[in-house]
């Protein structure tokens, strides 16, 4: 058995990151840019109005002065206009700001009278215009290589005419859940028998890295039905097998994948829950042996699965996310593995939720965060504590 921080290594030394593509940036959300990514424009890209109103000089408009009307700026095309002290131009937000023009002044501050404007108002040089560049800089670094593309780095990338991006190679993970106990949902449940709820819940935690799902199916304990369950799942980048990956006799996973030619890497790791995890290559294929427990699964899927698939994608930060909490209750690992408490991240606290025992679906359900917990450690309510998050 290895530390959690080995297996963790090994894994991630035996992954690299796919071949890169490039595709349109509206189907880039959740990708990694693999390279970086510079402003072509400033932005703005021209002195605007962030207001309706009117541009006016700010020296020579203090409140009361009457100003000359002399022209009007709609957002769009540049009129080229012009004003001198004393003079004001009707204008509207996002248009460009006149020659001559250092201010802007609301509307409602505002009283029109004909071609004449009475201003309501003291105004100070620089109001409401927004500079060219006060955004961003020509040149400036707006997308890391590594970094995620979410909805607003797509909107940043569009602002500066790119209509595509190049990003992480697509990850095709296959998913196969065992267990003669195991009913698929829909069926009827036999005495003794459960329902799949494996298989469901890590394409989900696959399709969340943003990999894509490209089978999932059921195997009873029964070499035949596995081996070429295994055969059709190689095929892809990544295989999960759920359940099968202990030691007792209807657990078939290890030997068979062996008799395949696979070459295992990693068995049994110190993680609680999840002891039972098992990490390989086989055809070229990244493969993960997650505990049939589904709280097992879980936690082993985060901690060794989605930073493997991560980096594949060209992520440069594989980790969870973690954030200080307030501990609501004593808490303390007496046992001889890291224990990962499942619970509740809310207004600042964490508080474990419900039993922490790796079936206990209900739970975890519940959950939005982990606390490690190391071996022999003791930690007191009141104590800010680290979390990892997943939502």
């Amino acid at each position: 058995m290895i530390s959690e921080e080995e297996a963790r290594r090994r894994v991630l030394q035996s992954v690299g990151s796919l071949r890169e593509r490039i595709v349109p940036i509206s189907e880039a959300l959740d990708c990694f840019s693999t390279r970086d990514v510079l402003a072509r424009l400033s932005l703005p890209t021209f002195d605007n109005s962030a207001m309706d109103g009117y541009a006016l000089v700010a020296s020579s408009s203090k409140k009361g002065t009457r100003l000359r009307v002399v022209g009007e700026q709609p957002a769009g095309i540049d009129r080229e206009l012009r004003i001198s002290p004393g003079e004001a131009v009707r204008i509207f937000t996002g248009a460009p700001i006149p020659a001559g023009a250092d201010a802007v002044v609301m509307q409602e501050d505002t009283t029109r009278e004909g071609d004449e404007l009475v201003v309501n108002v003291d105004v100070d040089s620089g109001e409401f215009v927004r500079r060219r560049g006060c955004d961003l800089a020509e040149g400036q670094k707006i997308l890391e290589r590594g970094e995620r593309i979410r909805p607003a780095t797509i909107a940043l990338l569009a602002s500066q005419g790119f209509a595509d991006v190049t990003i992480g190679g697509q990850v095709n993970a296959a998913v196969v859940s065992t267990g003669d106990e195991v009913v698929m949902p829909g069926k009827k449940l036999g005495r003794g028998q459960i329902y799949d709820s494996n298989s469901i819940l890590l394409q989900a935690l696959v399709q969340r890295c943003g990999a894509s799902v490209t089978s999932a199916e059921h195997c009873p304990d029964q070499r035949e039905p596995l081996v070429k369950a295994i055969q059709r799942g190689i095929k892809g980048q990544v295989l999960v097998i759920a359940g099968g990956v202990s030691v007792g006799e209807h657990d078939l996973v290890q030997s068979t994948l062996r008799s395949l030619g696979a070459k295992i890497d990693i068995w049994r790791v110190a993680i609680k829950p999840g002891k039972p995890f098992l990490f390989g290559q086989a055809n070229g294929c990244a493969v993960f042996g997650l505990p049939g427990n589904p709280v097992s699964a879980f936690v082993t899927f985060l901690q060794f699965v989605r930073p493997a698939i991560l980096k594949m994608m060209g992520a440069n930060n594989v980790n969870l996310r973690k954030v200080p909490a307030k501990l609501t209750v004593d808490l303390t690992n007496e046992g001889d593995r890291p224990h990962y408490v499942r619970g509740r991240v809310e207004n600042g606290t964490f508080s474990p939720i419900g039993r922490q025992e790796s079936h206990a679906l209900f739970g975890l359900s519940q959950s939005n965060a982990l606390l490690r917990v190391a071996v022999g450690d003791s930690l007191k309510a009141g104590e800010i504590i680290d979390v990892q998050t997943w939502d």
